[in-house]
């Protein structure tokens, strides 16, 4: 170091504001810990220091105490290191940093290995005239500095979570297809623009569009991706899944952006976290500590259709090279005899294709037969047993409005409300002998063996009206749910009453899976079956009813 006179220190001074301080203090207490009023207190200091020469000024703003890789102060530890400074001069310890080992290895370690010394203003603490008082004093200062982080950072997260639980958005960035409100930041509402564009990525979806294609298709139109979207709109927005100088929409975008129940007015907050105040790394929190609030925003995409391409990306297979979108059965088939894929081949002859399925393993392991079977004929099949499961569904849900309009309907009705009322009995009556027992147990009338017999007989009498009751409960919930109005899922199938076209859209919503045999023997099984054979059961016990009212 270039410095004639030993006693002429080169200082730098050293200025940091975190948000936490921002948030956590007002008043006097928040203006006194802005940058421009550090400055000024390190300099009005300086005045009558001959001994000290101001060379530089680093400051970090926006900057957690916790993080010792803050930019300036890093620049700062690079003039140390090259003999540039040789003094750092702050308001107060807190300013420096507020984690306490690491404090304690910049101030006793690295410090007076390089020679510097150290000046906090507000502290009284000077690192050449130190005392073993001073050394008392700066590690009860860094204690309470760091046991300051931890309390802001236990109010900050408690506060957060609190926000979370009423349906704020707490994000620092509102999610592609939404901006925040001018009135209230916690709000989002919806980007017309930016809408726009997630609504056409979840009808080429729909399409059978996959998400290669999609990303490739944005690209053309020459559209924003949302990190440079963001940007345009002159917000600092960064991401690591940047990998050229201007980001591209990739088909993991797209796939963030149709599994993302936000656009269905859902947030979904709380799924990552940091351990503690010292650990920067996020970690992916337990599903149960999720915060999920409903209705929190208005919708971009309605909840069918999210729910549709949920059970798409479920079934997501690979496109073929010369086609734009999947085939209708991409992803439902399996052959019956070994349990693996069934595959899709092309055949070509005089100048035409030809498109048949095959068992998977049958070429590549050998295992399996061929299990040969025509696009065409593969198509038509399943598209005749769908219309013939949605006449049979409309035939079931005429005969539930008959069911649910008949005296039949609400006598059983009634019986069921008397056999949960005679079931409830029974369980507190149950309850009660349980606490005589105990009861006579404590006056010395009972034997502790006797009672442990007894509560265990009573134990499993409830246990046994508990399952009835909740069986009850279910045929009652099918007597509602008939009368109130037809269910949903059956709505689902008689959308496609007159469906002529085996789509993709239509397998997807209607099939659940396909399993081909040998011999071209098909078995396929529809969505929500069990819900389908519960109907079922319900007119079969209705009419049985019928029958014994008539004999």
């Amino acid at each position: 170091m270039e410095n004639t006179n030993p006693t002429q220190y080169l200082a730098s001074a050293y200025v940091r504001l975190s948000k936490e301080d921002m948030v956590s203090a007002s008043g006097p207490r928040s203006e006194s810990n802005s940058i421009s009023n550090q400055k000024q207190l390190i300099l009005d200091f300086l005045k009558d220091k001959t001994d000290i020469k101001l060379v530089s000024i680093r400051e970090d703003d926006g900057y957690t105490g916790t993080d010792y890789d803050r930019p300036d102060f890093q620049r700062m530890m690079d003039d140390i290191r090259a003999g540039v400074v040789n003094c750092v001069i702050v308001k107060d310890l807190s300013r420096f940093g507020r984690e306490y080992i690491n404090a304690g290895k910049y101030i006793d370690r690295l410090f007076p290995y390089y020679g510097v010394r150290l000046i906090s203003i507000n502290d009284g603490i000077d690192t050449v005239t130190r005392s073993s008082s001073d050394d008392l004093s700066i590690m009860l200062k860094n204690l309470m500095n760091d046991n300051y982080c931890r309390d802001i950072s236990i109010k900050i997260r408690s506060q957060l979570q609190v926000k979370r639980k009423n349906g704020d958005f707490i994000g620092a960035f509102a999610p592609y297809g939404y901006e925040k409100d001018g009135d209230n930041k916690n709000h989002l509402v919806i980007d017309p623009y930016a809408a726009g564009v997630v609504r056409d990525i979840f009808r080429w979806k729909l399409e059978g569009i996959n998400q290669d294609r999609i990303s490739q298709k944005l690209n053309a139109q020459g559209i924003l991706s949302p990190m440079e979207y963001k940007r345009s709109q002159g917000l600092p927005y960064q991401t690591s899944f940047k990998t050229r100088s201007q980001a591209q929409w990739t088909p993991s975008a797209v796939r963030r952006i149709l599994a993302n129940p936000v656009y269905v007015g859902t947030l979904v907050q709380g799924v990552h976290s940091r351990p503690n105040y010292k650990i920067k790394k996020l970690m992916l929190n337990e599903k149960e500590k999720w915060v999920i609030y409903e209705n929190a925003h208005e919708a971009i995409i309605e909840p069918r259709m999210f729910l549709l391409v949920q059970r798409l990306l479920e079934l997501d297979t690979r496109t073929s090279p010369n086609e734009e979108s999947v085939f209708p059965l991409a992803g439902l088939l399996s052959c019956g005899d070994c349990g693996g894929p069934i595959v899709r081949k092309t055949q070509a002859s005089n100048g035409k294709r030809f498109y048949y399925y095959v068992c998977g393993n049958h070429k590549n392991t050998g295992v399996c037969s061929c299990h040969r079977i025509s696009k065409k004929q593969l198509e038509e099949t399943v598209l005749k047993l769908l219309q013939e499961h949605i006449q049979l569904l409309m035939e079931l849900e005429s005969v539930l409005r008959t069911i649910s309009n008949a005296p039949m309907h609400r006598y059983s009705m009634r019986k069921a409300q008397e056999r949960m009322l005679k079931v409830e009995a029974d369980i507190e009556r149950y309850r009660k002998l349980k606490i005589a027992a105990y009861e006579d147990m404590k006056e010395g009338l009972l034997t502790k063996e006797d009672y442990q017999d007894i509560t265990s007989q009573y134990e499993a009498r409830i246990s046994k009206e508990l399952l009835a009751k909740e069986q009850i409960h279910r045929e009652m919930d099918l007597y509602l749910q008939n009368e109130a109005s037809p269910q949903q899922w059956i709505q689902e199938f008689l959308a496609y009453r007159n469906v002529q076209t085996l789509t993709r859209i239509v397998a997807a919503q209607c099939i659940e899976r396909i399993v081909i045999y040998e011999g071209k023997r098909i078995e396929l099984t529809f969505r929500h079956m069990q819900d389908y054979q519960a109907l079922v059961s319900q007119v079969q016990d209705y009419h049985q009813q019928i029958q014994e009212g008539a004999g």
